[in-house]
């Protein structure tokens, strides 16, 4: 078989019109003997006779273009089946940046026969020189009579070229998948480590504030009784904050937290307290009554009351960063605890999976998503585990949820259920979106069918539920109507039936 180099000489000059960059007719025709010796570097094509190769070189149109030449563009009829004699065409969609297709010098493409290839699904351009024998679908019933093999030859092609496309769009959707969920894992991360960040470097100085308070405290040489009656009251007072805890945490407006604050700065005024509005932010955020304000100011001479309502006010602080940064810590912690749990880390493949546990994981990546959410959860609590792939169960709430929220624009109810149906694990994914039109409801699980504007998705997502529900001997099913959809996943309790 001829290779490249031998005949790197018989490239055609290039077209008259190449300032346009679209590939065209060569300025003078190659001789047919030096298109048949570059038609016998075609790998698909090994094995022909010569008048075989002679007949495709014959009927066949030469097009030559220099680096970066348009080939075909997107959504043109795609009519040539191509032999790259030299060069490479790269095909990209206008909407994405990553190649769909790479044919390179040796290979046959295009439009094949038995394919049911309309359009081009990307533009094509040449990187470097390109030269490339064309034959129009015109003539493959001529070709394939003249050349028997040509048939089997294509098939093969064909399916080579699903696969091939197939496996680079299921790597994009993985892709996508994985920016969303670094981008709502980075929103989720940053919210507790700038809470504990912040409170950090405020508790420096205030507990310099509150080691100055402590000692100016303890320079009024206070009694024994008076410092035993001042401890009693800190006693008694936290007794009175910590009563409250016990009741439902409520976030309070900042409407009603002003309103506290300004009722603080005119009870400290009232009790020549100086510097008011440094302390009554402190003492804002507390649930501590008045009451007991004016119990201490009971308890204590005038002049001692200022410095004792300060020390208070700054170890109520202290308190509270140390508080925010215990409490972002255990977040941080609880984050990186779902991811391994939703990532199965440092496990085997096959778990027994807790399909509620396994919900809740897959939740936490979506927290960011939810502040306008309601979402109901609903799992029966004797639902025994199901033996399956746990990642690849979590790609399959990840795609449902995902779906759900998208169809909601982020603001509705999402409604997780799992209970048992006979021998069967059942999990529904059900969301208040406006529901899946009757006309696209039998093609949702199609690949690469999808409703999303062009670059936003690549139709693969409930076709990976699919095809990962298949695996594990389930099923998936949809009811949909306005303002309530129903994905429903089922999956066998047999051990036997996740393999």
């Amino acid at each position: 078989m001829a290779t490249l180099d031998s005949y790197e000489s018989m490239v055609p000059t290039l077209p008259v019109n190449q300032g346009d960059q679209l590939a065209g007719p060569p300025a003078t025709p190659t001789p047919i003997a030096e298109i048949v010796a570059a038609l016998r570097t075609i790998t698909p094509l090994d094995g022909l006779t010569e008048e075989e190769y002679t007949w495709i070189a014959s009927n066949g149109s030469e097009r030559v273009g220099g680096d970066r030449s348009i080939v075909f563009r997107e959504n043109e009829p795609a009519c040539n089946m191509n032999f790259i004699l030299r060069g490479e065409v790269q095909v990209r969609r206008k909407s994405g940046s990553i190649a769909l297709f790479i044919g390179r010098a040796g290979s046959m493409t295009g439009k094949l026969p038995f394919s049911r290839m309309k359009n081009y699904g990307g533009e094509g351009y040449s990187v470097g020189n390109v030269w490339a024998i064309d034959v129009n679908e015109s003539l493959f019933p001529a070709m394939l009579a003249a050349i028997p093999s040509m048939a089997q030859r294509c098939v093969s092609a064909l399916l080579d070229r699903v696969r091939e496309v197939t496996r680079m769009e299921q790597q994009a959707e993985k892709l996508t998948a994985l920016g969303k969920l670094a981008a709502n894992l980075a929103h989720e991360l940053n919210n507790p480590a700038s809470a504990a960040q912040r409170s950090a470097a405020s508790l420096f100085g205030e507990l310099r504030e509150y080691g100055e308070q402590k000692y100016r405290f303890g320079n009024l040489c206070l009694t024994d009784e008076q410092i035993g009656q001042y401890r009693d009251w800190v006693a008694k007072a936290r007794a009175r904050m910590s009563a409250y805890t016990a009741f439902p945490k409520t976030p309070q407006s900042p409407l009603a937290t002003a309103d506290r604050e300004e009722g603080l700065i005119q009870w400290l005024n009232s009790h020549n307290v100086p510097k008011p509005w440094t302390i009554a932010p402190a003492l804002a955020e507390t649930n501590l009554p008045f009451d007991v304000l004016d119990e201490l100011a009971a308890t204590v001479a005038p002049e001692v009351l200022p410095i004792a309502v300060a020390t208070v006010a700054s170890s109520l602080r202290v308190e509270r960063m140390a508080e925010t940064v215990v409490d972002s810590t255990v977040r941080i912690f609880d984050l990186i605890s779902a991811i391994k749990d939703y990532s199965y880390m440092d496990q085997a493949p096959i778990q027994d999976v807790d399909l509620a546990q396994s919900l809740e994981n897959t939740l936490v990546m979506f927290n960011s998503r939810l502040k306008n959410v309601t979402v109901e959860l609903e799992f029966d609590p004797e639902l025994p585990p199901v033996s399956a792939y746990g990642s690849e169960l979590n790609q399959v709430w990840t795609a449902l949820i995902e779906n759900a929220l998208e169809s909601m624009n982020d603001e509705g109810t999402l409604k997780l259920r799992t209970h048992l149906s006979g021998q069967l694990a059942l999990v529904e994914v059900w969301d208040s979106g406006p529901g899946i039109d009757d006309e696209i409801k039998s093609r949702i699980f199609e690949p690469f069918f999808t409703t999303k504007a062009p670059g936003r998705g690549l139709g693969l997502g409930l076709d990976t539920v699919q095809r990962i529900v298949s695996k594990h001997s389930g099923y998936v099913s949809v009811e949909s109507k306005p303002g309530a959809t129903c994905f429903q996943i089922r999956l066998p309790l047999d051990r036997g039936g996740a393999y």
